[in-house]
Order: structure tokens, then C-alpha cells, then sequence
């Protein structure tokens, strides 16, 4: 594919976001006319003390800088929290079958991969929501017990973060943590996804990203106040052509965006459709304005920032370092991430109960 990039400077983008410039005027235009039709959705910014009170720093640390698949789940049937040690022998019998071929295997034997589940403490929003747990495939070293190190072969972890919503149409005999994270080869989340449908009764679905929820990740995680800003902001539009596609890359400043983001956002605690959408429009005129493109007219695939980056195959990557996360939670970007995708969850299950 073809690929073109634009970078904005500060001088340019306060020409066009603060004063009295032609897109100033436009976007005092659109809070007007917006302001006679329904308030639009508003999200709320979640709060994390509980999180930072409970969370396992180094399970966290494990979940930074990798690239996760993301996937909504149905309700776990008779899942329980006690049994996770029984589970990981089921799972790591049902996974030397498979690796064999169907050969039938016993249920303790000793295989040249270990499985393991454990919970994640603190990765959720209210004290209703489920506990979030991890499951892990790790090879077994030959060296003798005392000097054996496990590699991680693959990592998937379930969670139900400010579930409230979903938790209430759910019976007690179910566990509903309704996303996974999956990292590592397809084969072993295919594996991994098998052995719990047989289980426990649920289905996995591949959660893509579309461009409106890219739009929602790229504000609420430029509105993050970072001591130290890694990586610039950048955003790729994909424009469907022939014979071959065509790519825009545009990359800004993180401070510049910040202050974009600043200076349309007005409600403090949460985020708004309109404070999006404005942030968006300042964007696409300024890249016009130097281009002369419409990206509205084409389909955002990818955002990238210094706290994460999301691609619309439903991919996410956080790429907070320790000293971040210490003083802004990892927890709180996988909050504003999971909100979104808890949204079209539930959209999803409102159109299937239409269809009926």
C-alpha cells in the first residue's frame, strides 16, 4: 500500500483551534445547531482507587507492551474460582490431544507444556463485577526443578470491567466476564477457545474496532496527562482504490494534541460525542487545509498514542512504562478501551433480542 504522512506543529494548530478562525467559527456553529437535538452519549471517566489498592503490579507489568486480540465472550456456565487449579490440568490434557492428534491422554501426565490459571486482582470496576484471571501456556525446560524457567508460549486473560448493565440478565450459575485478551499464536487461542466453549458453554467473537470507537480510544487517550510523552499521535485512514489501496498516515505532537483535546473538551469527569466529533473535525481540516483531503471521506483503521494504540482488526497494544502506570493505572486505559467495546456488546445483544 501507498503511504503518505503529515505532521502538525503547535503554531498551526492554535491558528485553528483557538480564536476567531473560520473552522473556531464552524465548530461554535456545530454546538449550536447540536444543541437543540438529545444530549449526546456521554461516557463517564472511570475512577481507580480500588484498583491502585489491589492490583498485582508485576501480573500488570506482565499485560504492558503486548499486542492483544480482542474478543467479546458469552457467560461462563458453572465457572468457578475455586476449581483453577483443576482447570488447568483439564486444559493442559485437552491441549496435549490436540497437539497429538486425538490421541487420548491422561489427566496429570506430564507433558512438555505447563497451564496455568490465576486471578487478577483489582482489574475491575465495582466490587460486583467478577475477577479477572489469567491463563497462561508455558513450556517445561528439561534442566532439573531447581533451575527450571518456564517460557510463556501464550497469555490470554477474561475480564468484565463497570459491567453492571450486563451482570443484571445474567443468572448465578453463570460467570460473565465478557471480554478476552488474547496473546500469542492463533492455534493455541483456537485450542484455548475450544476447551471453554466444551466447558463451559459459552462462544467467543472476534471484537473488531470500527472507525467510530477509533475515534472515542484516540480522545479519551489524548485527554491522559502523561509525565513524559514516548511517541508522537498518530492516526492511519485507509482509502479503498484500484488497483491497490491507498494509506494516510498524519502524526501530531502529543503535547499539540493534548491541547487540541483541551480546548474542546468541557466536561470535566467525563467524555462526550460532540467533544469527539470536534476534536475529529479539527483534525481532518487542519490535514485539508495542508492536502487539500477529505479524510472524513475515508475509513480510520488505526490509532496510535503514547498510552495505547488500537487498529480496527481489534488489536490493542498499552504502551505505558512502569513509572506510568504507577501514577496513572494501566487499569484505567483497559477501563476506557473496555467501555467501548462493552457498548457494542450490549448493542449486539439488543439487536439479536430484536431479530427474535
Amino acid at each position: 500500500p501507498t503511504s503518505c504522512g503529515a505532521r502538525g506543529n503547535l503554531g498551526e494548530l492554535k491558528d485553528y483551534f483557538i480564536g476567531a478562525t473560520p473552522l473556531q467559527k464552524r465548530l461554535e456553529s456545530v454546538r449550536k445547531q447540536t444543541s437543540f437535538v438529545p444530549t449526546p452519549p456521554r461516557r463517564k471517566i472511570p475512577q481507580c482507587s480500588q484498583l491502585q489498592e489491589d492490583n498485582d503490579p508485576q501480573k500488570v507489568a506482565f499485560l504492558l507492551h503486548k499486542q492483544w486480540t480482542l474478543y467479546s465472550l458469552t457467560p461462563l456456565y458453572k465457572f468457578s474460582y475455586t476449581n483453577l487449579k483443576e482447570y488447568a490440568s483439564l486444559l493442559s490434557a485437552f491441549i496435549a490431544a490436540e497437539k497429538q492428534k486425538g490421541l487420548a491422554v491422561e489427566v496429570g501426565e506430564d507433558f512438555n507444556i505447563k497451564v496455568t490459571f490465576s486471578t487478577l486482582l483489582g482489574m475491575k470496576g465495582t466490587q460486583r463485577d467478577p475477577e479477572a484471571f489469567l491463563v497462561q501456556i508455558l513450556s517445561k525446560s528439561q534442566l532439573p526443578s531447581e533451575n527450571r524457567e518456564h517460557k510463556v508460549l501464550w497469555t490470554g486473560w477474561f475480564c468484565c470491567i463497570f459491567g453492571d448493565s450486563l451482570l443484571e440478565t445474567v443468572s448465578e450459575d453463570f460467570t460473565c466476564v465478557p471480554l478476552f485478551l488474547a496473546n500469542g499464536a492463533e492455534t493455541n487461542t483456537a485450542i484455548v477457545g475450544t476447551w471453554f466453549q466444551k466447558t463451559f458453554d459459552c462462544y467467543f467473537s472476534p471484537l473488531a474496532i470500527n472507525a467510530f470507537n477509533l475515534s472515542w480510544m484516540a480522545a479519551m487517550w489524548t485527554a491522559c496527562k502523561m509525565d513524559q510523552y514516548m511517541a508522537a499521535t498518530e492516526f492511519l485512514w485507509s482509502v479503498p482504490c484500484s488497483p491497490q489501496s491507498l494509506d494516510i498516515s498524519y502524526a501530531i505532537h502529543p503535547e499539540d494534541a493534548k491541547a487540541l483535546w483541551d480546548s474542546v473538551h468541557k466536561t470535566p469527569g467525563e467524555v462526550t460525542q460532540e467533544e469527539v466529533d470536534l476534536f475529529m473535525d479539527c483534525l481532518y481540516s487542519h490535514f485539508h487545509r495542508h492536502f487539500k483531503i477529505h479524510l472524513s471521506a475515508t475509513r480510520l483503521v488505526r490509532v496510535s498514542t503514547s498510552v495505547a494504540s488500537a487498529h480496527t482488526d481489534g488489536k490493542i497494544k498499552v504502551s505505558l512504562n512502569k513509572s506510568s502506570y504507577v501514577i496513572f493505572p494501566y487499569c484505567y486505559i483497559v477501563f476506557k478501551m473496555y467501555g467501548i467495546c462493552i457498548f457494542h456488546i450490549e448493542e449486539a445483544q439488543w439487536n439479536a433480542n430484536l431479530r427474535q
